[in-house]
């Protein structure tokens, strides 16, 4: 009796089989992207969480023609001046209204700061846009 013998697919069926060498360009290729990808991850990660101010909207009320918005900036270094854009949004998220403010140097990190914003017609809603250090 004889054993039988392994199934293998006819000869040229998939294309032609990778030499050793090409198996190892595609290894090391799939490294290079996989660390490529995690240096990405670490740049935007890093860039991120170093940002040299954050902001948070504490709250907002709503007048006739205006909102008064309520935030805090946390700044890494207190002696820096902040700049922040405050916008009012209508109902379907237009905005109706928007004011850039300059936030000091102090000595504390983060301060809260009131800020009105008059609106072209009625707003729902009062929020930081962004904050930078110019």
């Amino acid at each position: 009796m004889t054993a039988p013998q392994p199934l293998h697919p006819p000869a040229g069926r998939y294309g032609r089989e990778a030499t050793p060498r090409a198996r190892r360009r595609g290894v090391v290729a799939l490294w290079l992207l996989g660390l490529a990808g995690l240096g990405a991850a670490l740049w935007i990660g890093l860039g991120v969480a170093g940002s040299p101010v954050t902001w948070d909207d504490v709250g907002f009320s709503l007048e006739d023609d205006r909102v008064e918005v309520v935030f805090d900036v946390h700044r890494t270094d207190p002696s820096v001046t902040v700049r922040c854009r405050v916008e009012a949004l209508s109902q379907q998220y237009a905005q109706v209204g928007v004011v850039t403010v300059d936030v000091a140097p102090s000595q504390e990190r983060t301060r809260r700061l009131t800020v009105e914003v008059a609106t072209a017609e009625p707003a729902v809603t009062g929020v930081v846009e962004s904050c930078w250090v110019p």
